[in-house]
């Protein structure tokens, strides 16, 4: 076990969370600048969730083909040049070119962290590794947006892509001085890189879309809330940029503490119980942001503390969710499970971002649009999960590989 590895792989699992969060405070300066709608500017991060979801399916053979540190170096060097690409846009769209690229470069570090946690550690030590990992994302944007915020007030909001590009150039040097090629000798990288076969039993299990369409609207729910707060709180209600960080730290906060309660959560109870107890803490969430926005304040810091409150509540059932959907998804599963956990990457980020998309697209006031998803389609879960007859949905099942 290579135990110096776990700074390696913070260090490059902080891609992805850090091109999410830092520049979240800045996205109303962006729209004036541009001259675009909010909900354009909002698929700045859609595009980019939609690229690491695909990503998954191209870029995940390519790390068991040529190895992990080629396409670790690959991602890292394509993250800083689309970094940079964003930060000198001139043009809204040349921005949006630059987050899928950037997508598809955190997608790519992504797989070759999880990858060499599963190449170099046995089960008992990848639960600790993983714990680690998450632990880190989760910091991310409880500082990214105050850190964020910081710059731009002080540089302009294209100095925070110029700072993941200075990030990515500090993790390109630690990976190409420290960081071994972690491949298995016995990896399997011969025949066609894409195969229909390979992915076609994991799409026709009606067990695992169910647990995949769990997480997928658990993943668009936070989309929903992550790309709709900027623009209605520093926008809409004219809170300031750190006033706005230290709303989203705060809740990021929860979610950093509910991710560490969750384990403890889903082993009493179950997995199957755990997903019911998180679609409804959703389900809640979304009837207390619809109820605070039709009778609430509606103008300054009370109506932003109205805003964010129910979204407590959300970030604890979609940390609640997570593992046991997963869990379960996988379950069916055993030498397709590098295939399987890639088809559920992909149907959770592409498909919350092309329901994100969709919401954004309408008129809906950014609290009502937030509770549409994430109470409308966890109440059709619950739903389906009470119904008896389509109990091969969701009860647990064992592995048939």
């Amino acid at each position: 076990m290579r135990r110096n590895l776990l700074p390696l792989l913070m260090f490059m699992v902080l891609l992805s969370p850090l091109a999410i969060d830092i520049y979240l405070p800045s996205m109303p300066a962006m729209a004036l600048e541009y001259g675009v709608s909010n909900s354009e500017v909002q698929s700045t991060l859609v595009l980019f969730l939609f690229a690491m979801g695909v990503g998954q399916i191209l870029i995940g053979p390519l790390a068991d083909r040529f190895g992990r540190k080629p396409v670790a170096l690959f991602g890292i060097v394509l993250y800083g040049i689309s970094s940079l690409l964003g930060a000198y846009a001139v043009e809204f769209e040349w921005l949006q070119v630059a987050r899928v690229f950037q997508g598809l470069a955190a997608c790519s570090t992504s797989i070759v962290v999880f990858s060499a946690v599963r190449d170099c550690y046995s089960r008992k030590e990848s639960v600790s590794m993983y714990s680690y990992l998450n632990g880190a994302i989760c910091v991310v944007p409880a500082l990214a947006p105050t850190f964020g915020g910081l710059l731009a007030l002080q540089f302009g909001w294209r100095s925070t892509f110029i700072f993941m590009a200075l990030y990515a150039i500090f993790v390109l040097f630690l990976v190409g001085f420290r960081f071994p090629e972690t491949r298995p000798l016995n990896t399997d990288s011969t025949g066609p890189l894409y195969r229909w076969s390979r992915y076609k039993p994991v799409i026709g299990d009606p067990h695992f879309m169910f647990y995949a369409s769990c997480c997928m609207i658990a993943m668009a729910s936070i989309l929903c809330y992550v790309s709709y707060s900027p623009v209605w709180l520093i926008g809409h209600l004219g809170i300031s940029e750190l006033t706005f960080s230290g709303l989203f730290g705060l809740n990021a906060a929860v979610n950093i503490a509910a991710c560490f309660a969750a384990p403890v959560l889903v082993k009493r109870i179950g997995n199957r119980p755990g997903v019911v107890v998180a679609l409804s803490l959703m389900l809640l969430a979304a009837v207390i942001e619809a109820a605070m926005y039709f009778a609430g304040p509606q103008e300054g810091l009370a109506a932003a503390i109205a805003f964010m409150a129910p979204m407590m509540i959300l970030c604890v059932g979609f940390a609640v969710l997570l593992g046991p959907a997963t869990s379960m998804a996988l379950s069916a599963f055993g030498e397709r499970a590098g295939t399987a956990t890639a088809m559920l990457g992909c149907i959770q980020m592409s498909g919350a971002s092309i329901l994100t998309a969709l919401i954004q697209l309408t008129d809906i006031p950014a609290p009502y649009a937030i509770a549409v998803v994430m109470g409308g389609f966890s109440a059709v879960l619950l739903i389906i999960m009470a119904m008896n007859r389509l109990s091969h949905l969701h009860q647990e099942q064992l592995q048939h590989d």
